[in-house]
């Protein structure tokens, strides 16, 4: 067990690493999505289900669901047909 909390460990420290130096706003989301869940996985290991179940919801679920939609309003997704537009 205590080999898979350090290479767990060693996912997060992966992640927060990535979401520091990616340059596309829609990959550093997906990675702080991937913390989010790994840091769930280690409050389990820990035993406190509560604090899992929190930061699965509210890291991973609500918080990335605020940035897409942040994402959105600043133009910085832009759907198909507005990059065909684009393309013309």
């Amino acid at each position: 067990m205590i080999t898979f909390s350090m290479v767990l460990i060693v996912f997060l420290i992966i992640c927060a690493l990535g979401v520091s130096f990616s340059r596309d706003l829609l990959i550093s989301i997906a990675i702080y999505m991937a913390f989010s869940l790994i840091m769930s996985i280690n409050w389990l290991i820990l035993e406190s289900p509560d604090l899992a179940i929190t930061e699965a919801a509210v890291g991973a679920g609500v918080t990335s669901i605020l940035f897409f939609i942040t994402l959105k309003k600043i133009h910085s997704i832009r759907t198909t047909a507005e990059e065909e537009k684009k393309d013309e």
